[in-house]
């Protein structure tokens, strides 16, 4: 039997494809795919600027799907599950002291390894997680929801703090409503005036900067009354924005980076010395932000459907694709959808 699938073949370059169904292996699960979110990942991968990537590759790792086949206690056929798509060797030191979003030897699905953009995929069986009520709207949005909370974690961010967070695509996004769940006040900062407005409408960011149309300095010191934000986080990506960002930072505060581009930061070290700052950066998550994040949805402290705003179904998605990374078109959060 055979199953279609997606793959990048070279930047720029979706294929539709054929190829027989996977093989279900010891300790393995079989999963149908149901959702895909599209994500930064793969917008990066086909423009040919993700770094840890080799082509041809088939993308996506934030998936929702039925189970289909395996034998994992508290799992039965036809329920709907997400997983983990971060596949850690449990050797390393990272992986040692419990910081297996940062294994030396990680395996990401969907970036090192071919990911979900097809009907049926086999994954390692510790890395599913029940869907526990949730639809599969929801449990595809898990996985960026828990990058986003793991960024938030990294901060420390406590209800006494200004949280500038740079960068309103779905991460960002997400760090905005894990920062408000810690109660800080939170500061966004974007080029486009659509999310920006989605920021303030959608999810009660306090305030808002687009630095294509004001001094983002002087606006910082003006909303925080001269102190700057006590937790900056990047979630662009963009080499320039994170070296301007370190000017932005309070004494004592954090500079988080989500985003992840493939040069060199450059910044002063002496203001960066008498602040006393910290730089750190985020990647991926561990299974205390999925079940952190799976709660908050539980909870409704999250509703993330309002963040989905285009659709396509698998057959559809290339054609759609270049669309949804047009900023004209004002995309929050394209999802793929299977029958």
């Amino acid at each position: 039997m055979k199953m279609r699938y997606i793959v990048c073949e070279q930047p720029h370059e979706f294929l539709l494809k054929e190829k027989p169904m996977p093989v279900r292996q010891e300790g393995e699960v079989l999963l149908k795919i149901k959702k895909i979110g599209v994500c930064g990942t793969d917008i990066h991968a086909y423009g040919g600027t993700q770094p840890y990537f080799e082509y041809p590759r088939i993308l996506g790792h934030e998936l929702a799907a039925e189970y289909i086949e395996g034998e994992v206690e508290g799992f039965k056929i036809g329920d709907k599950v997400t997983f983990i798509p971060y596949f850690h060797c449990g050797e390393c030191v990272a992986c040692r002291n419990g910081l297996t979003n940062c294994c030396a030897n990680i395996k990401v699905f969907g970036v090192h390894i071919d990911g979900g953009m097809a009907e049926y995929v086999t994954i390692p069986e510790q890395y599913l997680l029940h869907g526990q009520g949730l639809d599969y709207d929801e449990l595809a949005l898990v996985e960026p929801l828990a990058i986003a909370a793991h960024g938030v974690r990294r901060a420390d961010v406590k209800s006494n703090d200004t949280v500038l967070i740079m960068g309103a695509g779905p991460i960002g996004i997400g760090l905005i409503q894990f920062a408000k769940i810690a109660g800080a006040k939170v500061i966004v900062m974007d080029i486009n005036d659509y999310r920006l407005g989605f920021c303030k409408k959608e999810l009660q960011a306090d305030e808002t900067i687009n630095p294509l149309n004001e001094d983002v300095t002087t606006k910082l010191k003006e909303i925080t009354n001269g102190d700057m934000p006590t937790v900056v986080i990047d979630a662009t990506g963009n080499r320039s924005v994170m070296n301007d960002a370190f000017n932005y930072i309070s004494h004592g505060g954090r500079f988080v980076l989500v985003g992840l581009q493939k040069g060199e930061l450059a910044f002063s070290h002496p203001e960066f010395h008498k602040r006393e700052s910290t730089l750190m950066s985020s990647r991926n998550a561990t299974i205390q932000d999925f079940e952190y994040v799976m709660r908050c949805l539980k909870e409704g402290k999250i509703d993330p459907k309002k963040y989905i705003t285009h659709r396509a179904n698998f057959t559809e998605m290339i054609a759609e694709f270049e669309k949804w990374i047009d900023p004209k078109n004002n995309v929050i959060k394209a999802m793929i959808e299977l029958d």
